[in-house]
This record gives structure tokens, sequence and C-alpha cells, in this order.
């Protein structure tokens, strides 16, 4: 526990430790350029005044160096005059320093200055040299206030910068104790949800938006999930339920004949009758494995431009011969060929066998609820930058209450119960139409307009 409780506590500890270190980065370089900068005045008027002690007369010499120590109210210059055997002639430097050259350039040394205040060592900048007549001249400033400079540096890193890494550390923790509760509260909240219980939701608290986006997309995703359980249980009870009534009565056939069969001809009609309700079954088994399928989007790769108008045609061709049949006119308006021969109309991205599967199922849905001397049109429209395959009948229409059901698995409307079929043809298609990302529209009148709307492809 602690461990953990120290690990939460890592994260605001590292910025605060990342914190200090650019501070005393940033801090030392102003020290440094500071440093510099003074350093960059002083020296060039080091070596001017080295130069005017140079080329003064002996006799003025000394006047000129006590001129300038008195000019001096804070007590920053040093200048000193040295026979060569190292005997001290004037100015405020005690001893000749054995460690400085004497060669014109400015180094950092450390002098005694003695004046009426005494002495007082002092870390300078000095420049020596030899003049003409054998003296010995340093010229020195001290660099005390490089060093004040420092300390304010200290000073402010001790004001400034400590108080706010330490209301950093403390924010930092706060906020991470705030984190840890939340993602605590999130823990419980999945915790419930993975026992069972998927009414549960994450909850929105105000002012905390960063984990409410979080929560929001989380609380989508369990509404999905518990739409589709719902859904599986549901679909569950039908398939037991479909599957049930066809296994049964070709059980009480078998049965019945077994017992009541007299002659060849009488076991063969009810092996026909078995194998007709078993076929119904395999093709409840088949529908539900093909929506399946198509729902779990495998086939995405397979993706390409499809001519919507060869597919219609083609439809209209493979169900002709059965609405003559049926006496039932199915007419067709869709766009005829290009002069090269390939299809006209609108292209959608898609995949070719799905689309013709799905526009056969609207017209083979069609030619069941029509009765003997309607009419079925079939028509491919280019509406609104849309291309829109219309199915439309004069059967009995389905209920605008209906309308959304009649897309689930094995739902059948009052008027469909005694026609044949297993409930899952529209269903079929409104799994095709979700993956392509079409949009299956069921309306009235007078029978029934079914449309499959296709939106423009997304230009490249």
């Amino acid at each position: 526990m602690k461990a953990a409780a120290l690990s939460g506590f890592r994260g605001p500890l590292l910025i605060a430790g990342a914190f200090v270190a650019l501070s005393l980065a940033l801090f030392g370089y102003l020290y440094l350029q500071a440093a510099a900068s003074m350093t960059a005045r002083f020296d060039p008027v080091l070596t001017g005044e080295l130069d005017a002690l140079a080329t003064d007369e002996p006799a003025r010499r000394l006047t000129a160096l006590d001129d300038r120590l008195r000019d001096d109210p804070r007590r920053v210059k040093l200048e000193g005059l040295f026979a060569p055997d190292g005997a001290r002639v004037a100015g405020n430097v005690l001893a000749l320093p054995p460690d400085l050259p004497r060669d014109g350039q400015v180094h950092d040394a450390t002098l005694t200055r003695i004046d009426g205040r005494g002495q007082e060592i002092q870390k300078v900048r000095a420049v020596a040299e030899t003049l003409p007549d054998g003296v010995v001249a340093v010229v020195a400033r001290n660099i005390d206030e490089i060093a004040d400079i420092a300390a304010i540096v200290r000073r402010v890193l001790a004001l400034g910068v400590l108080p706010t890494l330490g209301l950093a550390v403390i924010g930092g923790v706060l906020l991470s104790l705030r984190t840890r509760r939340r993602i605590a509260e999130i823990t419980r909240t999945a915790q419930r949800i993975v026992a069972g219980d998927l009414r549960e939701r994450l909850t929105l608290r105000r002012g905390d938006e960063d984990f409410n986006s979080l929560a929001r997309v989380v609380n989508t995703m369990l509404d999905e999930i518990e739409r589709l359980i719902h859904e599986i249980a549901g679909i569950g009870d039908d398939i037991a339920h479909e599957l049930r009534t066809p296994l049964t009565r070709t059980r009480a056939i078998l049965e019945r004949g077994r017992a009541n069969a007299q002659t060849l001809e009488a076991l063969q009609d009810v092996a026909d009758r078995a194998i007709g309700g078993l076929d119904r079954t395999l093709a409840i088994v088949t529908a539900l494995l093909r929506i399946a399928e198509i729902e779990h989007r495998h086939r995405l790769a397979g993706f390409g431009d499809v001519e919507l108008a060869g597919i219609v045609r083609e439809v209209a061709e493979l169900y002709q011969p059965m609405a003559e049949d049926r006496e039932i006119a199915l007419t067709l308006d869709a766009p005829a060929d290009s002069p090269g021969g390939a299809p006209g109309g609108a292209t959608v991205r898609g995949d070719r066998d799905l689309l013709f599967e799905a526009v056969a199922n609207l017209v083979d849905n069609a030619l069941k609820f029509t009765p003997s001397g309607g009419r079925i049109d079939l028509a491919l429209r280019v509406r609104a930058g849309d291309t829109v395959v219309r199915v439309a009948d004069t059967g009995p229409g389905i209920p605008e209450a209906e309308r959304d059901a009649v897309t689930r698995r094995f739902y059948r409307a009052d008027k469909s119960r005694r026609t044949p079929g297993v409930g899952l043809g529209l269903a079929l298609v409104a799994a095709i139409a979700k993956l392509h990302g079409f949009r299956l529209s069921i309306g009235g009148g007078p029978g029934c307009v079914v449309e499959l709307v296709c939106p423009r492809p997304a230009a490249a």
C-alpha cells in the first residue's frame, strides 16, 4: 500500500525536482552572465589606468595616483607603485603579489588593501607591468560586487524558488490525491460492471473535464455493450424459438411416419417433409452465420468502386421470371450503359457481392408480400449527391410503428406470419448497410417503399 502511495507521488516529486534543476540552471546562467558582463567592463578600465600611469612623468605619477584613490568613495580601486626590489613606493596596495604576472594583462588576484581603515585582504581583478624607469605599477579593482550578485541570486533562490517549490510539491500532491481518488472511483465502478451490473456508469464531475471526456467515451462504450448483450440474449431466445418450431414439426412428422406409413411411397413422403423442415432450420442457421460474418467486418479490405446500375439490372433480370410467374409487374429505372459498354450510374465504395445480396433481398422481400396483379418498381436515383436504390411495391406495407423493428432478427409482422421465410432478410440488408456506412430507410405507400441510401464517397 505504501509503495502504491509513493508511486502516486513520484510524478509530482519528479516535476518539482525538474523545476528546481531548471531554476538553478537559469539563475546560474544569469549569475555567470552578470559576472562576465561586469568583468568585461572592469578590464578595459584597469588597462586604461595602467596606461595612464605609464605615460605620466615620474614626478606627476604620484600626484595622479593619489587623486584617483581619493576619488573612490566606495573603496573599490587599488593602485600601487613598487621599487624594482619590491618595496612599496605609493598607493593603497601593501605588497606586490608574487603570483601576479607583470605582463600588462588582467588577472584574478588577492591583494592586501591598506588605508586609513587598516589592512584588508580583497579578491580583485589586477594588472601589473614594469614601467620604463623600473618601477612596477599595479592597478586593481575589488570584485566584491560580483560576490554581491551571487549573494543576491542565493537570496532570490531562498525567497522565491524554494517557496514556489514547496507550493508546487503541495499542489502536485493534492492533484495526485484527487486523481488517485478519481481512479479509485472508476476502478470500483469497473469492478461492479465486471461483476455483472451493466447499468453502472462513470460519474461526471464539475470542473474535471479531462476525466469527464474519458467518462463520456467509456459510458458510450458501456451503453453499446449493454445494448449488444441484451440483443444477444434476445437473439438467443429468438433462435431457440425459431428453431424449436421446425424441429418439433420435423420430429412429429417422423414419429407419425414411423407409426403410420405402410408403403415405401408413404415413407418417402415422410422423408421429404422432414427434409423440408430441416432445410428451414438450415436456412435459419445459414442466415445467422451470414449476418455474423458481415457484422464482424472481415470484408472491408475487399472494398472497391462499385457501379450500382449494373447490380440493379442483374437483380431485375434474376427476379423477372419469378415476378412473371406470380403475375407481378417488375419495372426497372436505372441509368443506361455508356457507349463504351461500361455500366452507367453513380459509383459507391463497397463489396459488390454484398451489395448485390442486399438489393436482391429487398426485391425478394417485395415479391413475397406483393399480391398477384401488383407492381414492384426497382430504381436507382441520385438525390442530393447521394445514390439511392429504391424498391417500391403495392403490397400491404409495413405499419409505421413496426418499421424500426422489422430490421431486427426474426421479427415478423402479423401480416407476414403465414408468408414463407425466417424473418432475417431485412436484418441481413441492415447489416450490409451498416458495414458500408449506408442508411436503410423504410417508408409507406401505397405499399412499402424501402431505400438504400449510399452517401457520396469522400474525396481522396
